[in-house]
């Protein structure tokens, strides 16, 4: 067990002090499941006031009983924060979001009573710095540290479960949103939900109307940023949440689209969001939600069915569902961009390298990759084998040589103008010539790229006649560009 050093002290402090002090909640389940914790939470029967009285540094600015310790470097830099609160007891909750009130409480037993799943009621001590807690239950010892576990946490930790701890009606009518904590503790540890926890929340799915925004948003990212995030979206729609968070995507179950799918929309949004290769949010739900219009566009039954517009009635429709769900301004920009542009159009030999170019104004340069990803999730989502068929890697092979800065004399450090004004030549097919043979030596030797070998330079061809520099200039240049070209198609795999 890794435990960071200034989390013992800070626990041996507290014990020292004649109080119970426990590491507590998420970081004790990822301790015994070997996974490195994110936050370290304390839990105690000091309360808020003795706890500053101990710690000269702390942070206090919550009625939940909540003390930050300032955990500070040799210089005296705040690294971290360790949370401790004392023992608490929560009364009932009437808006099904946060507590009426909150109370202290005097043993462990109560504080770990109000906790919502098993694998978070967990609380580990140190032996040496205490005697043992009457408290204790089914424990285990490892490297001088005891786990309390008073609901079979521990069992339910072998078994991958996410059970809530006692009557699980009680607790999701306590805060609705540990029904979507649920759903995301399970895909983001790859778990199953105990069947009467997932029945409570299938019962009670419509609570989760009277949670804010913020905090579905917030659990939602974490489903998405998943290892699976579509059994995430399954898990919702299985448990009878989507149908309160997002409706929209409910239209597309068993609705079958033409011949050019095989899969029916929500199925296909499912496969899409399963393949996608990007492990940005953004995108993921970009792929979720590209063909979220279907339902709404849909003309026709049967293999001939089309959907005339779906990108961009999709695209008002993620707009919508994105700022109900409290999404930030840039992604819904950037989600909604996507999914308007998912419909390009493209075969080899009927788009232009200038089309391509329109393409990437259009999208944006640095939007291209994310825009790729999204077609082959699209690609892969309909069932086909291959996610790169030629087509796709031969547009891939030309936005990345439109994208490429083009060999030109604007390349030069030091441009026509400059050459005009100080060394007094005049616009004229000679100072064109001058201009190319610069480029074509700046190309055999990068280090001649100065503005003072350039002047020079061309201070020397302007004495020289210039026909057959010229011409062996226009080679060199027409040599490179065939050659930056080769290495392109190579690597895109295209002839």
């Amino acid at each position: 067990m890794k435990i960071p050093k200034y989390v013992q002290n800070t626990l041996k402090t507290l014990e020292k002090a004649n109080f119970e002090a426990y590491l507590v909640g998420g970081c004790v389940r990822d301790l015994l499941i070997n996974n490195k914790p994110k936050d370290w939470d304390i839990t105690t029967n000091a309360r808020p006031k003795e706890i500053q009285k101990i710690f000269p540094e702390t942070v206090y600015e919550n009625k939940f009983g909540t003390v930050g310790i300032k955990i500070k470097n040799n210089n005296d830099e705040t690294i971290d924060i360790v949370e401790i609160t004392t023992y608490r007891i929560e009364s009932k909750y009437s808006d099904k979001r946060r507590p009426d009130s909150v109370k202290f409480a005097k043993t462990l037993k109560e504080d770990l009573e109000r906790r919502d799943f098993t694998v978070n009621a967990l609380a580990m001590f140190h032996v040496k710095h205490r005697a043992q807690s009457k408290n204790t239950k089914n424990q285990t010892t490892d490297n001088n540290y005891q786990v309390t576990d008073l609901f079979n946490g521990q069992k339910d930790l072998k078994n991958k479960l996410i059970r809530a701890v006692g009557d699980p009606n009680e607790r999701f009518n306590e805060d609705a949103l540990r029904m979507m904590r649920a759903i995301r503790f399970a895909v983001v540890l790859g778990w199953k939900i105990e069947p009467k926890t997932l029945k409570a929340i299938r019962n009670n799915a419509k609570l989760i109307k009277k949670i804010a925004n913020e905090r579905i948003h917030d659990e939602f990212i974490k489903i998405l940023q998943s290892e699976t995030p579509e059994e995430g979206i399954l898990l919702l729609r299985n448990a009878k949440l989507l149908q309160y968070i997002i409706p929209e995507l409910e239209l597309g179950v068993g609705m079958n689209q033409n011949k050019h799918h095989t899969y029916t929309i929500f199925k296909h949004l499912i496969m899409s969001l399963k393949h996608c290769p990007s492990k940005d949010y953004r995108v993921r739900l970009a792929a979720l939600f590209h063909d979220i219009a279907k339902p709404q566009t849909k003309r026709g039954q049967g293999i001939d069915a089309t959907f005339y517009n779906h990108d961009i009635v999709g695209a008002k429709i993620a707009k919508k569902i994105m700022k109900r769900m409290a999404f930030s301004s840039q992604d819904v920009e950037k989600v909604t961009h996507l999914i308007k542009n998912h419909m390009f159009y493209y075969n080899v030999g009927d788009v232009s390298d200038a089309g391509i170019r329109r393409l990437v104004k259009k999208v944006g340069k640095e939007n291209m990759k994310d825009l790729m990803d999204l077609r082959i999730s699209d690609r892969l989502g309909s069932g086909v084998p291959k996610a790169k068929p030629y087509k796709l890697r031969h547009l891939e092979y030309l936005i990345d040589k439109v994208s490429k800065d083009p060999i030109s004399v604007k390349s030069l450090k030091v441009s026509g103008e400059t050459l005009i004004k100080d060394l007094k030549m005049s616009p004229s097919p000679k100072f064109g010539a001058i201009l190319d043979c610069l480029l074509a030596e700046v190309i055999e030797n990068p280090k001649n790229n100065t503005k003072t070998y350039l002047k020079k330079r061309a201070k020397e061809l302007d004495k020289m006649d210039l026909k057959d520099l010229r011409k062996q200039a226009k080679g060199k240049i027409k040599e490179k560009k065939e050659e930056e070209d080769k290495e392109i198609k190579e690597k895109h795999w295209v002839k």
